[in-house]
């Protein structure tokens, strides 16, 4: 899912990458235009970078935490935190992202 969701933003199609969204982001930005305005302020590492590489992940009843190490399209690096939620029609999708700029404290 968050590949599919960064290779969407790479197209800048954010009518795919909005439905990789779990229906209580979907709730907060209730269509793709509100979703694609706020990643592109507030994401704007995840939207545009350089490089995007997995690392840890954790998961436990149905939940998956998944660190993605991130070079923006600066070089500046950037650690992101996704949260992935089982849904019950068995798919999973995104439930949040915790960016941070790589050595800061969350």
């Amino acid at each position: 899912m968050i590949r599919a969701q960064e290779q969407a933003f790479s197209r800048d199609d954010f009518a795919t990458a909005y439905s990789h969204a779990a229906p209580a982001i979907q709730q907060i930005f209730p269509d793709p235009e509100t979703f694609s305005a706020m990643v592109r302020r507030s994401y704007a590492p995840v939207w545009r970078h350089k490089s995007f590489e997995f690392g840890e992940a954790r998961s436990s009843d149905g939940k998956i935490a998944q660190r993605v190490h991130i070079l923006d399209a600066d070089g500046v690096p950037w650690e992101a935190l996704y949260t992935l939620e089982l849904q019950p029609d068995g798919s999973l999708k995104i439930t949040g992202c915790v960016l941070l700029k790589a050595g800061q404290a969350a």
